[in-house]
């Protein structure tokens, strides 16, 4: 819990999903002697699925109600589309593979929102990812949440030191399991909800139906080749495909085969075998620094170059302001344009930006 012997702010806003996490981000900081006011951000016209969708406002609102905080619904669909949605599809026609989370962290939690906290004269932020933020000197760190398994860090590398220094992570310190105790101990309805895992603007994870729905365009088929050039047959169209895919690909071989490649300019989807995926160096682009202003020399860090994966070690160099080259110690398997890369010294986070190529 946090230390009552902190001076608490006199008053907070509490970003409220309708999920369990928030929910009990509310109760701790006003534990902690906290003023909370709840808001909801209302991203998706017509209320959405998954997470942002109509059910979750009102579970976000019940939880309110049942805290005895104060409770608002912000509109945000226009920016959504503009810094979200947009980019998202305009990411996949490059023929990258987008992290949309990331952006909504960027723009719109992250940026509206403490603007919207400021405005209501709330003197910190206060949302329920795991993830740790501390002081050490004239700098504020992100670090790893306590609970492995639940770590946010990697969608979180964008903070700047003013966001950082505004926010509070009040789960940091904590386990899902605990969050889960804490909120099933208050009596709260939405204690044992599942999270969700999915984008939330995309239905059953078929971004190519999307995309095309959202966007009223028909995206060619194209040939499918292999690493040699031979064809093997015809894809729906290059958005519907991700580096390392291996279903859905519509080809029968005796041995298993991914996709290995995209070759936008000639329509062309490349397949090839397990080790084709594998690369040793990536580029990286928009790097926001977090521990240091900026790399003075090659460092080894260790990096993850999806959510989930494992940390591998490589070393860093900085190319350019907003730029890094990293060269692994082992090859790495489908490192996909279009995803973030984040570094770390240990559980802090040093930086991360968005991998452009590899080689």
């Amino acid at each position: 819990m946090l230390s009552k012997t902190e001076a608490p702010v006199k008053r907070v806003l509490v970003a409220m999903s309708g999920g369990v996490d928030s929910a009990v981000a509310v109760i701790l900081m006003l534990e902690a002697g906290y003023t909370c006011i709840g808001a909801t951000m209302k991203l998706i016209a017509g209320g959405g699925s998954k997470c942002c969708s109509l059910e979750d406002i009102n579970d976000a609102r019940a939880a309110a109600w049942k805290l005895q905080i104060p409770h608002y619904v912000l509109n945000y669909t226009q920016d959504f589309t503009r810094y979200v949605i947009d980019p998202f599809i305009a990411s996949y026609e490059r023929g990258e593979t987008p992290n949309p989370c990331i952006e909504c962290n960027r723009h719109l939690k992250f940026s509206l929102l403490i603007r919207r906290a400021k405005e209501l004269e709330a003197e910190n932020l206060v949302t329920g990812h795991y993830a740790r933020i501390v002081k050490s000197g004239s700098r504020w760190l992100l670090k790893k949440g306590a609970d492995p398994k639940k770590d946010q860090s990697y969608v979180l590398y964008m903070m700047s030191q003013e966001e950082l220094a505004f926010t509070r992570f009040p789960l940091g310190i904590f386990t899902k399991a605990e969050t889960r105790e804490i909120a099933a101990g208050r009596g709260l309805g939405n204690a044992a909800k599942k999270d969700s895992q999915d984008i939330c603007f995309v239905s059953a994870g078929d971004y190519g139906s999307f995309i095309e729905t959202y966007t009223g365009k028909l995206y060619p088929e194209g040939n499918i080749i292999d690493t040699k050039g031979t064809i093997l047959g015809r894809h729906r169209g290059l958005i519907r495909y991700t580096l390392g895919q291996r279903r859905g690909l519509g080809i029968a071989r005796n041995t298993p085969v991914y996709v290995a490649a995209k070759n936008m300019a000639a329509n062309t989807l490349v397949l090839g075998d397990e080790s084709s995926l594998y690369t040793k160096t990536l580029n990286a682009n928009g790097v926001n620094f977090i521990a240091c202003e900026t790399l003075s020399r090659p460092t080894r860090l260790a990096l993850k170059t999806r959510y989930l994966q494992k940390e591998q070690f490589a070393l860093v160099e900085q190319t350019g302001p907003n730029t890094i080259r990293a060269e692994f110690e082992e090859g790495q398997r489908a490192v996909t344009p279009g995803q973030a890369v984040v570094f770390y010294d240990g559980d802090v986070v040093v930086g991360g930006g968005t991998i452009v190529s590899s080689a």
